[in-house]
């Protein structure tokens, strides 16, 4: 893991129940290398519903793989910084999970709904996001998780579509929810890319690096 300046900001580090899983995670054996792989699996497996099982039940099942995902994501950080157990490669691990489990289930998503290349275009733009934000970490200044489209806000508008959808294929078998959640994903990650370009270039002005 990064050091806490180049944390992303989540509320839910403060609650009871994350502080107590985190805590018996840190006492186990588990790393917190292995939980950042791990949400590679839930990825794997969400993905896995998304165009092999797109029923009610499959489509629960992917949004509950989306949320595992998250809590991986969650206690990684915990384990490794609250809980001592930071290693010399969990800035790596810490990147490269997150960008093959995003991939994962946005490509997954085009695929579901019949149009790969919206799936493909959501992932690049969204391994793009983390590209802009990691390039003004490597120009000195703070890494900006400004949205409006984070992962924390893509992963929220896939659950709800994976929820929205389940609903929408028992009651007309169509999965519209999922075109919605692929649109807004791609759109919204395309703007997050333009703000925090547009912030880094505010920045380096402001530092007086040019115009």
């Amino acid at each position: 893991m990064p050091t806490t300046e180049a944390r992303r900001p989540l509320a839910s580090r403060g609650t009871r129940w994350a502080r107590a899983i985190a805590s018996a995670l840190a006492s186990s054996r588990v790393t917190p290398n292995q939980i950042s792989m791990v949400s590679i699996v839930f990825a794997a497996l969400g993905a896995w519903f998304l165009v092999e099982w797109p029923s009610p039940a499959g489509l629960v099942l992917a949004a509950v793989c989306v949320q595992l995902r998250l809590a991986c994501n969650l206690f990684d950080g915990m384990v490794a910084i609250e809980g001592g157990k930071q290693s010399a490669t969990g800035a790596l691990y810490n990147e490269l999970p997150d960008r093959i489990a995003d991939s994962l289930f946005i490509v997954a998503l085009g695929y579901a709904i019949g149009l790969p290349w919206l799936g493909w275009l959501g992932a690049l733009l969204a391994a793009l996001t983390a590209y802009v934000r990691a390039t003004g970490g490597a120009l000195g200044f703070a890494q900006d998780f400004r949205g409006p489209m984070a992962k924390p806000h893509r992963m929220a508008v896939l659950t709800l579509g994976c929820l929205a959808a389940a609903i929408e294929v028992a009651l007309a078998g169509s999965l519209h929810a999922l075109l919605v959640a692929a649109v807004v994903i791609a759109a919204g990650s395309a703007i997050t890319c333009v703000t925090r370009t547009r912030a880094i270039a505010a920045q380096l002005r402001a530092a007086g690096q040019g115009p």
